[in-house]
Parts: C-alpha cells; sequence; structure tokens
C-alpha cells in the first residue's frame, strides 16, 4: 500500500523499508525481547515520487534526517507495540515531507508608518522624561 502524503502526491511502498529493532529504555522482560522500535528508511536520491525541484526542498529542509548516501530515516519507540510504532513513524514522516514541501511565502519589506513613528518618537520621550524624574539631584528636597 502506498503511503499518501497529499491527494496528488503519494510514495510507492517499494521505496520505503520497515526494520525492527530493540528499543532503549525500560521495560522489563519485554523490552530485552521484543522488538519494538520501528525505523522508516527511504531513498530520497533514487525516488520516482518527487521531481528535482521537490527534492532540492526535502533535501534542504529535512537535512537532519538524512545520511551521506541520501537516505532520510526515521525512528519511533515510544509505544511498546510495533504497529502503532509504524503508525506513529508513517505519521512523523508523511507531515515532515508534506511541510517540507510547502513553498514558502515571499516577503515584501515594509516600512513603518508615519503614525507608527511618531508614535514610537512620542513614547521615547514619554520614557525619557518618565527617567528624568527620577534623577535626585535636581529635586528640592
Amino acid at each position: 500500500m502506498d503511503l499518501e502524503i497529499r491527494k496528488n502526491l503519494s510514495i510507492p511502498s517499494a521505496e520505503i523499508t520497515y526494520t525492527a529493532s530493540r528499543s532503549s529504555g525500560p521495560g522489563g522482560q519485554h523490552a530485552n525481547k521484543s522488538d519494538t522500535r520501528i525505523t522508516l528508511q527511504w531513498d530520497l536520491e533514487n525516488t520516482s515520487a518527487l521531481g528535482p525541484i521537490q527534492k532540492k526542498r526535502v533535501y534542504k529542509s529535512l537535512a537532519t534526517y538524512i545520511n551521506d548516501d541520501g537516505i532520510l530515516k526515521l525512528s519511533c519507540d515510544s509505544n511498546r507495540s510495533q504497529n502503532r510504532n509504524k503508525g506513529e513513524v508513517q505519521d512523523r514522516f508523511c507531515n515532515l515531507v508534506l511541510a517540507a514541501l510547502k513553498v514558502a511565502k515571499h516577503r515584501r519589506k515594509t516600512k513603518p508608518s508615519r503614525g507608527a513613528k511618531e508614535r514610537r518618537l512620542k513614547n521615547k520621550k514619554k520614557n525619557s522624561a518618565k527617567k528624568k524624574d527620577r534623577n535626585f539631584k535636581d529635586k528640592d528636597w
């Protein structure tokens, strides 16, 4: 079953590999005997699901998850069940890729309005006067 990222984008299941390993931390005999940690691996460099521009976006955004061979790795060991960990790592993967593919809005430079400048200067003068009044030397006691 393909992993659907959004309506028009899904990653073929043949491109994703899951490996199970022992989870770290406490848990007694269960943790010592069962492989509940799930690691999702996706070969980003050789994927057919994304175009070259999309690949660049994902590389740039998810660089911490990608190794030198171009393989994206995500792990999950928060649950004691292998199936839950698999579902959770799939959800995290979909959310990360979806966020990486989002095109950032172009920022247009703006300047403060005349009113904003006047309010800022008025506030500065008010604060300056307040602090000037605190001076003990000028006061007649």
